[in-house]
């Protein structure tokens, strides 16, 4: 890949529109929706009811797309299939500050110092490959690097910060040289100071004081348009350009779900690409003038077509009136022998095995209701919006996060009519633990008792942040139970079958009827899925026999940690941050990567699944029996 290229998957998250990204010589914001290169054939419709109609529904609530607008989801430009100069996206230079890479001699108000020059854009010249400016001391060209420091607000606004005015605070307009003072090798915003020739200079601490970067300009450098104001006049924060809070893409998946039951309608299921914006018989029979779609239509009417089409689009509307989540597991775990179909095209096919498949008679199978081997599956992912400075809250439910920190969603166009998304091919393994199971264990008082010390985190980690909102529901014990164990099993399994633990992604289902009730859907999907045909090894699957074994082995492998008894011993709300929402959980038991995790590695706690040594005598689900 070359060093100024992304991956298509990048492009749908964490290098999406509004992202900053680092090329050898300097930093560019990816460029709005409007500026990619969309030309006709350079991008593939992607077809998943489910997701468009509540991507839809959102953006219309957010007000970002007309109401009768239809939303449409699409790849990133693709390259061509022959030779010719491949599609790109747009990306704009940002920040246009940069630092000088020579360390040099200035003198500020009669104090002599050392430190780096601060320029501008507008002064560079090109050297070789590179931005230089010529240095007054030496006469030189001297290479520079992008300033790490950049204004941001709530509303996911980004600016250049004026360098000048913060300097001179009494609004003095001085054109002396600014001067970057760094103290020690750390970095540390405590230890730069930007200084002017004339003598005025400001340590970044004191930038950082509130409001003393000033009222946010309401800079969106990534759309297309002058800045149309910050309609919250927040103040600008100051960010540093690289670190992660810089961007938090929202990005909402869902597992495609077999909805064609005849062989007219998986034929239409196949052939998508076409017929994805039909309305009309008479569309359809325009279609037939290419031979692939003639051929794979052969014997069937227009109108045959087109009820199989809207068949199709009725049972994807009815699923999407449920969450995410919920028709997920309805499908997984309707117990049929054989869901879906196991051919080349289908999207989803998965077999239930039968009990004595998988059941060695070891205690801990009596938790499971059934095994599922997900032979092939299809992930579908769409980048919907993003925030700077916070993520948004993870829902458990599988909804589209709901914006309700004290950050606000920022749009990746100025005018939305799609939105750009990827489909992914894998394989994977899903289990339905007993319900019945895991409400008699939440009636237990040490749970109850630890299920109060949850909620109370949350609800500390809410107020930590200040939101004049309402918070968002804690996800329940339940759900904290499951996605622990989610993580041990993730971790075992990529022992066994083969995937590195971060090619392995989780789905967790607490699902309840009402919120705060006991869950009516339990279960964990964890799979792995690819770009190309295949996706898929089958070694996840295969570890559906052996479950028992490996849910052992993780269960073991959970009884001690590394940095036991301080890990053990964590109580949840101790702690800064995220730190809060964890009860016994750290990077030496339970933390996976961050692509792996569907809760950012939140809500876990070891004390829930096994007897820990500082697990009481009936906290741990897997004691009894074990």
């Amino acid at each position: 890949m070359s060093k100024d290229e992304v991956r298509l998957s990048q492009l749908v998250g964490l290098f999406g529109p509004g992202a900053m990204v680092d090329l050898p010589d300097r930093s560019v914001i990816i460029g709005g929706l409007e500026r990619w290169e969309m030309r006709e054939g350079g991008w593939k419709l992607i077809d998943e009811p489910r997701l468009s109609l509540k991507l839809q529904a959102l953006l219309q609530q957010r007000t970002e797309i007309d109401p009768e607008q239809t939303l449409t989801l699409r790849t990133p430009p693709l390259p061509p299939r022959t030779h010719g100069i491949p599609p790109g996206v747009a990306a704009t230079v940002f920040p246009t500050w940069f630092v000088s890479e020579q360390v040099e001699a200035f003198t500020s108000g009669g104090r002599e110092g050392r430190g780096r020059q601060l320029v501008p854009w507008s002064r560079l010249d090109a050297a070789g490959n590179r931005k230089a400016y010529v240095s007054q001391t030496t006469g030189k060209k001297v290479s520079v690097t992008p300033i790490r420091f950049v204004g941001a607000c709530p509303s996911g606004h980004l600016q250049d910060l004026n360098w000048s005015g913060i300097v001179h605070a009494d609004g003095v307009k001085c054109r002396q040289p600014l001067w970057l003072e760094e103290q020690g090798t750390s970095g540390d915003p405590r230890d730069v100071t930007i200084a002017c020739e004339c003598g005025q200079s400001i340590s970044l601490v004191q930038a950082s004081a509130p409001g003393r970067l000033g009222k946010c300009r309401g800079s969106s450098p990534w759309l297309i348009g002058d800045d149309e104001g910050c309609q919250e006049a927040h103040d600008v924060s100051l960010l540093i350009r690289t670190a992660t809070n810089t961007y938090f893409p929202q990005v909402a998946t869902v597992i495609s779900l077999p909805e064609a039951e005849s062989e007219l309608g998986r034929l239409v299921q196949a052939n998508m690409n076409f017929l994805a914006q039909v309305t009309s018989a008479q569309q359809i029979a325009a279609f037939r003038v290419i031979e692939q779609f003639k051929a794979a239509f052969e014997g069937y009417g227009d109108d045959e077509i087109l009820a199989a089409l809207n068949q199709i689009r009725e049972g994807a509307a009815a699923d999407g009136q449920a969450p995410i989540k919920v028709a997920e597991f309805d499908r997984l775990a309707q117990g049929d022998p054989q869901i879906g179909r196991n051919e080349p095209t289908s999207r989803f096919y998965a077999e239930t095995l039968p009990r004595a498949a998988w059941d060695d008679g070891r205690s801990t199978g009596r938790f499971i209701r059934n095994v599922v081997a997900v032979h092939r599956l299809r992930e579908v992912s769409a980048l919907y919006g993003f925030t700077r400075l916070e993520p948004a809250p993870t829902q458990d439910d599988g909804e589209l996060e709901d914006i309700r920190l004290a950050v606000s969603g920022a749009p990746l166009a100025k005018e939305t009519s799609w939105l750009p998304a990827i489909e992914q091919l894998g394989e994977g393994l899903f289990l339905h633990f007993d319900e019945r199971e895991i409400q008699s264990w939440m009636l237990r008082p040490e749970v109850k008792e630890r299920a109060t010390a949850l909620q109370v985190a949350h609800d500390k980690w809410w107020g930590d942040r200040k939101a004049t909102s309402e918070a968002p529901p804690a996800p329940g014990i339940a759900y904290v139970l499951l996605h622990t164990l989610s993580h041990s099993l993730l971790t075992q399994i990529a022992l066994d079958c083969g995937y590195p633990a971060s090619s392995l992604k989780e789905r967790v289902y607490a699902i309840a009827g009402n919120r705060g009730a006991a869950p009516e859907r339990c279960g964990i999907l964890i799979y792995t899925a690819s770009p190309g045909a295949q996706g898929s090894l089958g070694g996840l699957a295969g570890v559906a026999q052996r479950i028992l074994s490996i849910l052992d082995e993780a269960l073991e492998s959970q009884l001690i940690c590394s940095s036991d008894p301080v890990c053990a011993d964590h109580v949840p709300g101790e702690g800064s941050g995220d730190r809060s929402l964890l009860g016994a959980a750290c990077h030496g038991c339970q933390l996976i990567a961050e692509t792996s995790c569907e809760a950012r590695n939140l809500y876990l706690d070891r004390n829930l699944i096994v007897a820990t040594m500082a697990a009481s005598s009936s906290l741990p689900f897997f004691l009894s029996g074990r």
